[in-house]
């Protein structure tokens, strides 16, 4: 099922403690741009289709990676396309995203994105993994 995209912006904005929605719509742009370029094949279109409309399209259409980036080149390259971002602020945008989308994706999706990420995007996840 489809999450609203107003519920989704609202629960990003409240774990990323933004002060307004357009700040949510940016992290949310952006997260799912790199993490796209992360998914392939049917776990991303899986994904997509449980997010609002303009979501899914930005994670269907990713920006373009070389090699998977580790969580932490991830949070980097976050902090990179997000003006005036830190790595520690980047880390907070990233979680508030990821873990929205943790919530709209079931536990059986979530595993297989998991599966096709690098060691340690769990965490990002807001799922820590028994190893």
């Amino acid at each position: 099922m489809t999450v609203r995209r107003e519920a989704f912006l609202d629960q990003v904005k409240e774990r990323g403690e933004y002060g307004t929605p357009q700040e949510a719509e940016r992290a949310a742009r952006v997260v799912l741009a790199l993490l796209g370029a992360h998914l392939i094949g049917e776990v991303r279109a899986q994904l997509a289709a449980r997010l609002p409309e303009g979501f899914a399209l930005i994670l269907l259409n990713p920006l373009q990676s070389a090699e998977p980036l580790s969580p932490e080149r991830f949070v980097r390259a976050t902090a990179a396309w997000i003006e005036g971002a830190t790595e520690h602020t980047a880390a907070w945008d990233v979680s508030a995203v990821l873990s929205t989308v943790a919530d709209a994706a079931d536990d059986d999706l979530l595993e297989q994105i998991l599966f096709q990420l690098p060691a340690g995007y769990d965490l990002l996840f807001g799922r820590p993994q028994a190893t």
